[in-house]
C-alpha cells in the first residue's frame, strides 16, 4: 500500500522543491506505510493532547491556523478513521468556522513537547449543531469545563504522518512541572527536617555547657 500522506501532501512543486534540494530520490516510489487509518500509537497520543493547531483556508486562498486547547482528551477519537471536539466559543470570528463551510480540507498539528514529538493530520471536517447527533453530542461533552460548545467538528481522516523530533525545544506544562518537582519538594521536606533536629540538638548541647 502506497504512503498515503505523501500522495497527499507531495504535489508538483513540492517535487519541484525536493528536486532542487537533490533529495527527490527520498520520497519516490512505494512506501510499505499506509496512513489513512489510525493505528493505536496514534489514538493514545491523541487521548492524551490538551491542544492542538488547526490549519484551514479561506475563500481568497490565505492559510489561518488556530489553536484548540481543552482537557487532555478533548480531542474524541471516534473510530480509526473519525474524530470529533466540541469547539467552544471564543472570540466569535469565526474564520475556521467560515473557511470549513467553504472548504472542508484542514491540517491538525498535535504536539507533544516534552517527548519532542507531533502528528499532523489531513482530515475533511464538517461542522454539526449540538442537537444533529445525540451520541456523538455525548462524547465530546464536557459538563466540568468552563466553555460554551456552539457547535462539533466532525473529521474524517484522510492522511497522518510523524514528524522527527528535530528542532523541536521541549515545552513544559504548569502540570507536568508540579509532578517533575513533587521529588524535589519531598527531599526539601526532609532536609528541612534534618536540618531543624540538628538545630534542635545544637542547641541543647549549647544549654547543657552554659
Amino acid at each position: 500500500m502506497p504512503y498515503h500522506f505523501l500522495e497527499v501532501a507531495v504535489t508538483p512543486s513540492v517535487r519541484a522543491a525536493q528536486a532542487e534540494m537533490g533529495v527527490e530520490q527520498i520520497w519516490l516510489g512505494p512506501h510499505d506505510r499506509p496512513s489513512d487509518a489510525l493505528t493505536d500509537a496514534e489514538v493514545a497520543f491523541i487521548a492524551s493532547r490538551d491542544s492542538f493547531y488547526m490549519a484551514s483556508v479561506s475563500e481568497t486562498g490565505w492559510p489561518y491556523v488556530q489553536h484548540r486547547g481543552g482537557k487532555a482528551g478533548f480531542l474524541k477519537v471516534v473510530d480509526k478513521q473519525t474524530l470529533a471536539f466540541a469547539d467552544y466559543r471564543g472570540n466569535r470570528q469565526y474564520i475556521s468556522a467560515g473557511n470549513i463551510a467553504a472548504n472542508d480540507r484542514a491540517c491538525l498539528f498535535l504536539m507533544d513537547y516534552p517527548r519532542r514529538a507531533r502528528l499532523k493530520i489531513y482530515a475533511h471536517v464538517e461542522r454539526l449543531t449540538l442537537d444533529a447527533d445525540e451520541a456523538l453530542t455525548d462524547l465530546v461533552s464536557d459538563e466540568t469545563y468552563k466553555g460554551r460548545a456552539e457547535r462539533i467538528f466532525k473529521l474524517r481522516l484522510e492522511a497522518f504522518d510523524w514528524n522527527c523530533p528535530q528542532h523541536i525545544t521541549p515545552r513544559y506544562t504548569e502540570d507536568e512541572v508540579e509532578r517533575a518537582i513533587v521529588p524535589l519538594r519531598q527531599r526539601l521536606a526532609e532536609l528541612e527536617a534534618d536540618n531543624a533536629a540538628l538545630r534542635a540538638r545544637l542547641g541543647e548541647q549549647v544549654h547543657d555547657g552554659s
